[in-house]
């Protein structure tokens, strides 16, 4: 793929005798929206956590703006631009959603331990910097409003997007979701779709999900990979993919597929 930011070359991962990921590749677009799908167990959160440096690879490389990142720690891997959201919720419960994205934000609002300590000019200007910028990314999800509520008092629906805003807070270039529309309504994932897109369209974020909502994925996605049992089984548009008789196999066993004519 021309322009790729994100290039995963032939990756392997293997946790004893099972091997999780088989030589998968995988090319993510600059400025698109990629999804990889899948049923239970075909490797899709390996893939996540491969390229952002939580598990090692056995085979393969993966590269960032040309750059290969695999071995990397984690840290390092974000300060890139490669910023995540998980599965389950990760976030601070107790503080406010403001100061939740805030957190996000402190590699870009430094102040040494003496100016801290003081709580002087100097960390007055960064406090207030950061609150107002942190103010903007809640906007941009949609939850400005409920900048000091606490994060476990939230909805869940609102929670995935406090997780989103605080991601967002690290400016990153490429943005992995982790199941972002797992456990919504309806009217949720519509909302949560037209995030996403105004992200892409608006802010220029490249944007790679795993997701088993269809609702989702084949709303956004540009293109969308396919995996099974840890190897690629298909790629292309979100036409393209739905025909597939080897995803309609994935997903429906060899009798579901019969039955629809793949």
């Amino acid at each position: 793929m021309m322009d790729a930011l994100l290039h995963v070359d032939k990756i392997t991962v293997r946790f004893g005798g099972i091997v999780a990921l088989d030589k998968v590749s995988l090319d993510v677009g600059r400025g698109s929206i990629q999804a990889v799908i899948g049923p239970n167990g075909a490797g899709k959160s390996t893939m996540l956590n491969v390229i952002t440096g939580l598990y090692a690879v056995d085979g393969g490389a993966v590269s960032f703006e040309g750059e290969r990142i695999n071995g990397r720690a984690p840290h390092t891997i974000a300060q890139l631009g490669i910023a995540r959201t998980f599965q389950n919720t990760e976030l601070f419960g107790e503080m406010s959603a403001i100061e939740n994205v805030m957190v996000g934000l402190d590699r870009h609002h430094p102040y040494n331990l003496a100016i801290g300590m003081s709580h002087g000019p100097g960390y007055r200007r960064s406090e207030i910097a950061a609150r107002r910028e942190a103010r903007d990314f809640l906007a941009l999800v949609g939850i400005a409003d409920d900048a000091a509520v606490a994060a476990a008092a939230l909805p869940f629906g609102k929670q995935r997007r406090l997780e989103l805003a605080r991601a967002l807070a690290t400016r990153p270039k490429l943005l992995l979701l982790d199941e972002p529309a797992a456990g919504l309504r309806a009217a949720e994932i519509e909302s949560l779709n037209l995030i996403l897109l105004n992200l892409r369209a608006e802010q220029g974020l490249t944007i790679l999900l795993i997701d088993h909502v269809m609702a989702l994925v084949m709303a956004i996605s540009d293109r969308i990979s396919v995996l099974n049992f840890g190897r690629k089984i298909a790629e292309g548009n979100p036409d393209t993919v739905r025909k597939s008789p080897e995803v309609i196999r994935a997903y429906l066993g060899e009798k579901g597929a019969h039955a629809l004519g793949a």
